[in-house]
């Protein structure tokens, strides 16, 4: 954060005046809500979330549409720092308390989950990034930016940048996927749309980037769980994401749940304080994830509450989500000695920095809008993503597109409700903005007809099904999850369909007609048997307000698939975690009975990441790879052999053969997504820097080891070239 010399006077000038109950408030945001008409403590709410009396969309509906806040007196007071909230009459109103009522008039810092789209919700994070699109991903968070700071939101907690290798775990939702190139490319297009724009105050916001670290390795898939790894599967794998963002500029860290080998993140220094900022060179501010700090005490590394924010605030932590511990202890560990006053003060800086970075002390109100309507651009945008987020898993005889005036039977709960185009975390989306797969198939499709058959929440309805089998010349089934199935708190030890929706997939299986299943999903499923008993299969995710229409323009070729996958999908349940840049084996899977596999099922994914069709085909030409002082390149023609134009996404993977630490397969160093006009060609020049080439041993040191190196050009698919080199660093 770049601040000028008169606003950095300014915050030391606050910090010296302040009193040191006002300094510790600055650490708090505060959490509070109605349940049924009475205030009711966060801490409270989530008890009510673990033990099932509210569900996770109902919680944090209740977060951000609270009508009192009993925060207001202590908001007087200076004693409160943050709070969250979604409604710009309750900003405005809180706003002007900490403006004009406080002894200092510091403004609140508003945040919020905006983790893919506000109001204009658009693909789920593991599908965005599987549009291989940069430029897409940067101004989907641009107008998520603009639309939620509009109403008084400054600061959103996003970009999840957890690296998600098990498909158990419900959160890969929320995430770019298991690779850490892809995943850093994500994370920097993300900082630039949220931070970049500071042409006005109200195009940009805080970004904050979770989980900080490991999250996403939780033991088993299972939610909260203990992480533990080797430094050099730390720095490999899960830190190069944050990395990128930090050196893109993001702002905020919100530290991790869980424990990374016996430390809980929330009280670790080593990575909250040695690696973020001393050695990334991070200058913002740490938020705790949502009581987190409390639960430091159930972990068993702290004996109380007192101990638990002190350990947190020594680590590094400045911000306290939710508990008010900070506000309840701070004093008393500062007076047994346990903190300085040296430490506060720190936390206290980096948040007024942040603050007077938004242009908060300058442009505390924002105006009210006129109408709740999402504006027409944004719709366009959102349907943009949409389109370019839907992977063709399998188009047999290349049965898609569909003419228009194809007469479909459309079977499958999921494919009418318009309320689960949202996917999760998506807790400003308004289902009267949700277009169902219906509603965009039928108006698509003038000939399309649904039929209510179940399978997923209900019992198969055998007559309606098989009069649904009966009219259409091609049966579209949509199956999946529920939104409510996937993001957090929704591991799963079954990643297969739920419900009777296979039994739906076997009726189809000998069906004399044409058949398409469409995916709704917030994970990789277990399908390797469905898969095999359709002809068509469209991964369409939870591709947000437009869903409905971005399916149903790529059934008719309006829309040419072009997006890949970002995560590996196993065959079962039991093959996970499955994720395509393993560790090679001393036994790598083969026809012997004694090597790596399962005896059970066949070995490697059923899809791999960097995996999708399209509906044009395209050929290599003209490869050459050259080598310069510091970077490799390769330059080929990308040609659109088909009748149809298309996007490519061009990919770039190294396998390191020999290192002092075992090496993945290959890794994913490079992108280029390019559109080829039918029987047109393009030139595309990857490029990986030698100095990209090393890795990170397990005594924190980065290695450019000399030897062979593998580089591979491909799109996933059909075309592939590889070329070997002996490179000396």
């Amino acid at each position: 954060m770049k601040l000028s010399a008169e606003q950095e006077t300014k915050i030391q000038s606050l910090i010296r005046e302040m009193t040191l109950d006002e300094k510790i408030a600055q650490l708090n945001q505060a959490s509070v809500s109605i349940v049924g008409g009475f205030d009711v403590p966060f801490s409270e709410l989530i008890e009510m979330m673990t033990d099932g009396r509210l569900s996770q969309d109902e919680f944090h509906k209740i977060m951000a549409t609270s009508e009192k806040d009993y925060h207001e007196e202590e908001i007087k007071q200076g004693l409160v720092g943050s709070i969250m909230v979604q409604d710009p009459e309750t900003s405005n109103r809180l706003q002007k308390i900490a403006i004009e009522e406080s002894r200092l008039g510091i403004p609140l810092i508003i945040g919020l989950d905006v983790i893919h789209g506000y109001k204009t919700v658009v693909p789920i994070a593991l599908a965005e990034a599987g549009s291989f699109d940069r430029d897409l991903m940067r101004r989907t968070a641009q107008m998520a930016a603009k639309e939620s700071r509009a109403d008084g939101i400054h600061w959103h907690f996003a970009p999840m940048l957890d690296i998600s290798r098990d498909a158990r775990w419900g959160r890969v939702s929320e995430g770019g996927g298991e690779d850490p190139y892809l995943l850093s490319q994500f994370a920097k297009a993300k900082i630039e749309g949220l931070q970049n724009d500071q042409s006005s105050h109200l195009n940009y916001v805080a970004a904050c980037l979770k989980h900080y670290v490991g999250y996403g390795a939780c033991e088993g898939g299972r939610d909260y769980n203990t992480v533990s790894m080797s430094e050099s599967l730390l720095r490999n794998v899960y830190l190069p994401p944050f990395r990128a963002a930090i050196d893109a500029g993001a702002t905020t860290v919100m530290a991790a749940f869980n424990d990374l080998n016996g430390v809980p993140c929330t009280v670790n220094r080593e990575m909250l304080t040695d690696k973020l900022r001393e050695e990334f060179g991070f200058d913002g501010f740490v938020v705790s994830d949502a009581n987190a700090i409390r639960e430091c005490v159930a972990h068993g590394i702290a004996s109380d509450e007192a101990e638990a924010g002190a350990k947190a605030l020594y680590a590094g932590l400045d911000m306290d989500m939710g508990t008010e511990i900070y506000l309840k202890t701070l004093k008393g560990s500062l007076a047994s000695g346990t903190i300085s006053l040296e430490t506060v003060d720190q936390a206290v800086e980096r948040i007024l920095r942040v603050k007077m970075w938004l242009g908060l002390f300058d442009h505390p109100y924002v105006e009210l809008p006129e109408s709740d309507e999402l504006s027409e651009d944004n719709k366009a945008l959102a349907l943009e993503a949409a389109e370019k987020s839907i992977v063709l898993l399998k188009n047999k005889d290349d049965l898609l597109p569909l003419p228009i005036d194809t007469k479909i039977s459309i079977i499958g709960e999921l494919a009418n409700k318009a309320s689960e185009v949202s996917g999760a975390w998506a807790i400003s989306f308004r289902e009267k903005d949700g277009v169902s797969l219906v509603e965009g198939i039928t108006k698509e499709f003038p000939n399309s007809r649904y039929f209510e058959v179940g399978g997923l929440e209900t019992p198969i309805n055998e007559a309606i099904l098989q009069e649904a089998l009966a009219y259409g010349d091609v049966i579209i089934l949509v199956a999946g999850e529920l939104v409510s199935m996937s993001g957090e708190a929704t591991s799963r030890a079954d990643i297969s369909l739920p419900g009777e929706q296979s039994k739906l997939f076997a009726a189809l299986e000998n069906l004399d007609k044409p058949t398409v299943a469409i995916l709704m999903n917030g994970r990789p499923m277990a399908i390797e048997k469905e898969v095999g008993q359709v002809d068509a299969v469209i991964e369409a995710w939870h591709l947000g307000i437009q869903m409905g229409h971005a399916v149903a323009r790529t059934l008719s070729g309006a829309n040419n698939p072009s997006a890949r996958l970002t995560v590996s999908f196993p065959r079962v349940s039991g093959q996970c975690p499955v994720y395509y840049n393993h560790p090679n084996t001393g036994r790598p899977a083969g026809r012997s009975k004694f090597t790596s596999k399962y005896m059970d099922i066949e070995p490697g994914a059923l899809y791999d990441f960097g995996y999708g069709l399209s509906y044009s085909r395209f050929a290599f030409g003209n490869v050459v790879l050259k080598e310069t002082a510091e970077s490799i390149q390769i330059i080929l023609d990308v040609s659109n052999i088909s009748d149809r134009d298309g996007e490519e996404v061009v990919q770039l993977y190294v396998t390191d053969k020999v290192g002092s630490l075992v090496r993945p397969v290959k890794e994913l160093k490079g992108f280029e997504k390019v559109t080829v006009a039918s029987k047109e060609k393009v030139a595309v020049e990857l490029r990986v820097d030698k100095k990209d080439l090393g890795f990170w041993n397990n005594q924190g040191q980065y290695c450019l080891e000399d030897g062979d190196f593998i580089f591979t050009v491909t799109d996933g698919n059909e075309n592939s070239e590889s070329f070997e080199l002996n490179l000396s660093f």
